[in-house]
């Protein structure tokens, strides 16, 4: 599971500060729409889209924004796009295995454009179910540390379903299985624990261990595909150590 964290960590923190956080509001906003057409546009009985919200919030996405995009996705507003959800496979330098999550509303150009970032950059498309089996569909959690134990937290969310607990450094990742995820974060709430993120996400269950350089080129191949309007998320089993994640802080 280090991988997978460390990997999610740096992600989280690159975020934070990245420069193309237009790009970053697109998709949440993209996110929020298609659980509202999915599921409805009321939080309270759209679970799905209750979370989504709460995550565009947590990356300062305007209140504003948020409100069309529920409309939109509802039908309550007229303009909401046809998005159509695809998946792609690919590898990285060094066999590091991806599974990329699209949303679109053109998949030709979506295809392209993955397979532009891939190959650009030293990557390659995939077979269907060359790597998808070597990710599991798991509910993840996280909780900023803040003056609580990792062992506190787990009381709280072990009877909602919670599997496992990582300490990220700062940040508490809880697992479980993808029917649980909301059943975690609301005894989270309930417990009076505010918590990052709540969502379904592809976890890996091999990894794989790179150096400086591997990392280097691992994560090139990934803000490459990141930075496609169609690809929403970018799952990896790259496996980056502190100390590899320093240096490359360093560079």
């Amino acid at each position: 599971m280090s991988g997978h964290s460390k990997w999610a960590t740096t992600k989280h923190k690159k975020a934070a500060i990245d420069a193309k956080r237009g790009k970053l509001f697109a998709k949440l906003i993209k996110n929020i729409e298609v659980a509202a057409r999915t599921g409805g546009g009321d939080p309270a009985g759209n679970p799905t889209l209750y979370d989504a919200i709460q995550k565009a919030k947590k990356n300062s996405v305007p209140n504003d924004n948020i409100d069309r995009a529920v409309k939109r996705g509802s039908g309550a507003e007229a303009g909401g796009s046809s998005w159509e959800a695809l998946t792609y496979e690919g590898y990285a330098p060094g066999g590091v295995a991806l599974f990329i999550e699209c949303l679109t509303d053109n998949k030709n150009r979506a295809v392209a454009e993955v397979r532009t970032a891939l190959t650009r950059n030293g990557g390659s498309l995939a077979e269907s179910g060359s790597v998808a089996y070597l990710f599991n569909r798991r509910g993840v959690v996280q909780v900023t540390a803040e003056d609580r134990t990792e062992d506190e937290v787990l009381e709280v969310v072990l009877e909602a379903g919670a599997e496992e607990i990582t300490d990220l450094g700062g940040t508490y990742e809880i697992l479980s299985e993808p029917g649980d995820v909301v059943q975690v974060r609301t005894a989270l709430q309930e417990a009076g624990i505010d918590y990052d993120s709540a969502e379904v996400q592809f976890v890996p269950t091999v990894t794989v261990p790179l150096d400086v350089e591997g990392a280097r080129k691992a994560f090139r191949v990934v803000e490459a595909l990141e930075d496609s309007d169609d690809v929403q998320n970018v799952y990896s089993n790259a496996d980056v150590s502190d100390e590899v994640l320093a240096q490359l802080d360093e560079d």
